[in-house]
């Protein structure tokens, strides 16, 4: 039988030309010889799409290739790299492109968190590969690690810190004493946020990522929907000095799960012992920590953001579709096996940290300790401290303790019922522990 010989060049169309596919763009012209030696074939980077052709752009971006036509550009390409974000056109113009026999690689987390398996399932139905390590953590490698490398393991828990701008702001917090809008400003001002942050602030974007984790960790399918949600807005300088006091940082992670209960996805502010490897990662740096039945405790770290981390992970997905299609085959599928139940938030199992002004008089600590015991927690540590001076001339104290693990619905259950004694002035903080 004859056999179809390897095509000599591959036709790429690049959508969008922002801050990440510039640095596609130059990267495909500047290194395309090692690229046509590693895929066996050129990529010929044949057109570029952007909604304003006339808007000025970086030297290196060839102005010929720019269009305002997507659909024509992905029509008559054999790989798409979309880089534009959003859900609209973005979902349309992929959804086309593998109807056309393209390969798709992108980078588009919200997309990927909301509608996935409509690419997925597009994707299997044409026989091309859809690609998208650049989604979850930028340049660290941890899509492939997962879907792939730990393909015959059971994980059983993921934490990541997975948003490079609440890490940032968090550090600064911790390490210069900032508060929280100041350190945002400043993320602002150095390129880490963006002009309006709700996204990261808000765990937007740590939960889609965290949605796409749980899928591939568990084999179900998780949307951005599943995902339990809450930002870092609330922290204060005082939350940060009392984590520092009981040897903790505060890191906003993405976590998922799997139990008996199903699968859980949740991202939310969290205290992580000093001793835990995510403890260290500073900065705009992301680090995705998993357990694995054999493997074992696995972390992988590096550069969550920018254009030319975010690059390197489009471009290694490029390469490997790119590989595919000379040699013949393709990649994985989506895995969906196990179709396991998504979890209600209330069922996670945790840990809480709870903060609170109480009237200093004897008996205040055995009140809180028998609410606690009734709604079936345990304390595991408490602290008490003065408050500076007085509230209606009443003396009044900080009351800090850490549970042992519970269900989050009796941990909640728990504050709500300490809120309402008398000697309570006020809930001051409650935060999850994590790690450990």
């Amino acid at each position: 039988m004859a056999t179809v010989p390897a095509p000599s060049a591959l036709r790429v169309a690049l959508l969008g030309c922002g801050v990440v596919g510039t640095q596609v763009a130059r990267l495909l012209t500047d290194q395309s010889d090692d690229l046509a030696a590693r895929v066996g074939a050129r990529l010929d980077l044949v057109g570029i799409a952007v909604r304003d052709a006339s808007v000025p752009r970086d030297p290196s971006i060839d102005r010929a290739l720019l269009t305002e036509d997507a659909q024509t550009l992905v029509e008559g390409a054999d790989i798409v790299i979309e880089v534009m974000g959003g859900i609209e056109p973005a979902r349309s113009l992929l959804l086309h492109a593998i109807a056309g026999g393209a390969s798709v690689v992108t980078a588009n987390k919200a997309l990927l968190a909301e509608d996935g398996p409509t690419l997925y399932r597009a994707a299997d139905e044409a026989g091309v590969d859809v690609y998208y390590e650049a989604a979850v953590a930028g340049a660290i490698p941890i899509v492939r690690p997962v879907r792939e490398s730990l393909a015959g393991d059971r994980i059983q828990r993921v934490l990541g810190i997975v948003n490079g701008t609440t890490n940032y702001v968090l550090d600064q917090m911790a390490t210069h004493g900032l508060a929280l809008d100041d350190a945002v400003r400043q993320a602002q001002e150095l390129g880490f946020a963006e002009a309006d942050p709700t996204a990261d602030v808000e765990g937007y974007d740590a939960a889609a990522k965290a949605a796409i984790l749980a899928s591939l960790a568990f084999h179900t399918r998780v949307t951005i929907d599943d995902v339990s949600r809450e930002g870092i807005t609330a922290v204060t300088a005082d939350d940060v000095a009392w984590a520092r006091q009981t040897g903790h940082v505060i890191k906003l992670l993405a976590i998922c799960e799997a139990s008996e209960a199903g699968v859980s996805a949740r991202v939310h502010p969290a205290l992580v012992p000093a001793e835990h490897p995510l403890a260290g990662v500073r900065g705009a740096f992301n680090a995705v920590f998993v357990e694995a039945e054999a493997a074992g405790e696995l972390m992988f770290y590096g550069r969550g953001a920018g254009g030319a981390p975010t690059a390197s992970a489009v471009l290694g997905d490029v390469v490997s579709v790119a590989r595919h299609r000379v040699l013949g085959g393709k990649g994985p599928a989506e895995s969906h096996y196990a179709q396991l139940p998504i979890a209600p938030a209330s069922s996670a199992v945790t840990r809480y940290q709870v903060r609170i002004a109480v009237s200093d008089r004897p008996g205040v600590l055995a009140q809180v300790a028998q609410v606690v015991a009734e709604h079936s927690v345990s304390i595991e540590a408490v602290r008490q401290a003065p408050i500076e001076g007085s509230q209606d001339g009443v003396t009044a104290a900080h009351l800090v303790f850490t549970t042992h693990h519970a269900t989050e619905s009796a941990l909640a259950g728990t504050v709500a019922a300490i809120a309402d004694l008398d000697a309570v002035q006020g809930i001051l903080s409650v935060l999850r522990v994590e790690g450990s």
